[in-house]
């Protein structure tokens, strides 16, 4: 079945991580197996190939660049200027997969609209493009509003003011305070350019008011449930209420912390707590029930987001093994129609929606 992720840090993993992702998975994870700068080195389950195998053949593809101040516990840049001059990287990348034919970049209905057409009709997969739509996770690295500008001209369609920790536009994950002057500003200027909000990572308070100040679409490319997973970085049921009132889609992510309760980074592992795949099921079940319909629930995996199999499902081996959910679902009484949404459509019918 044809498979729309909608939150993947591909150019993170090509310009900071250095994976050549146009390679075979194995000859990825063979080349950095001595590593050891990083947790998930030799451990990662993204490639092309392997999303080509697992017919993804859209995705949200993210810029991430996170300005930190001197007292931060957090990794990040030590500058705004230098967390922009990253992204730039990011996007020079993805305009070299797209010469390279490996990549195509979505900015509105018709390029999505023609991209669906020819993997749905395509004889085989193996030698498409896989279809990219840009979004920028956390918006530190914009030095002012102008640079928003420069991103969407270069085709920058949503955005998360948030990631971890304080935020220039808005606080994030582990933190919280109101949105700044600047992360109002941010969000009318999105709302002028119908740009898409990515509610993901948004502190509590942040998301609340973002809720009522921006006018615009509203999405939440990577998120789990609270009532299952205790944490202020999933969405309580109150939040998952408001999103549905704004017709939105919620990715479901698969970092093993996020989808059971009690993980333990660094000490718990996918056998030690018999993670599987099918556990974010429970997530995606319990956003069906609140909504009364499986119109709201997407796949925004955030593979290799800085984590590889060591915090994955265990019968996760790489990105192709999210070809499994369907008949996890179908085992919960789910149907064709409900899976095929939750697999793509609630994601294509949103930017239906929205880019009319």
């Amino acid at each position: 079945m044809f498979l729309f992720d909608a939150h993947l840090d591909l150019s993170m993993n090509a310009v900071e991580w250095n994976r050549d992702l146009t390679q075979d998975l194995y000859s990825i994870r063979d080349r950095e197996k001595n590593l050891t700068d990083k947790p998930d080195r030799g451990k990662g389950v993204v490639s092309f190939p392997e999303m080509r195998k697992g017919n993804i053949g859209l995705c949200v593809a993210t810029q991430i660049g996170r300005y930190i101040k001197p007292d931060s516990k957090i990794p990040g840049w030590h500058s705004q200027a230098q967390a922009w001059a990253i992204t730039q990287a990011q996007v020079a990348w993805y305009k070299a997969m797209e010469d390279a034919g490996e990549m195509v970049q979505i900015t509105g209905l018709a390029g999505l609209r023609s991209h669906l057409e020819l993997w749905q009709n395509a004889e085989s997969t193996e030698g498409l493009p896989i279809g990219y739509i840009l979004s920028l996770e956390g918006a530190d690295s914009f030095v002012s509003l102008k640079n928003l500008e420069t991103a969407y001209s270069y085709g920058l369609r949503a955005i998360g003011p948030a990631h971890y920790g304080p935020g220039v536009y808005a606080y994030g994950t582990d933190s919280d305070a109101p949105l700044s002057e600047k992360g109002k500003d941010l969000l009318r200027e999105m709302d002028l350019l119908d740009m898409i909000l990515d509610a993901t990572h948004l502190c509590d308070t942040a998301f609340w008011e973002a809720m009522d100040l921006y006018k615009g679409p509203v999405w939440a490319s990577h998120n789990l449930v609270r009532a299952i997973t205790p944490h202020n970085r999933q969405f309580s049921d109150e939040m998952i209420k408001t999103l549905l009132e704004r017709d939105a889609v919620i990715g479901m992510a698969f970092d093993a912390w996020m989808m059971i309760p009690g993980w333990v980074r660094g000490k718990s592992t996918p056998e030690s707590t018999g993670l599987k795949i099918e556990h974010v099921v429970q997530h995606i079940d319990h956003i069906c029930q609140l909504a009364g319909n499986a119109l709201h629930v997407g796949i925004g995996s955030d593979l290799d987001g800085a984590y590889g199999k060591e915090q994955s499902p265990g019968d996760l081996d790489s990105i192709a093994d999210l070809q499994t959910i369907p008949g996890l679902l179908a085992a919960r009484g789910y149907s064709a129609s409900d899976i095929e949404h939750i697999m793509w459509r609630n994601w294509v019918n949103f930017l239906e929606r929205n880019w009319a």
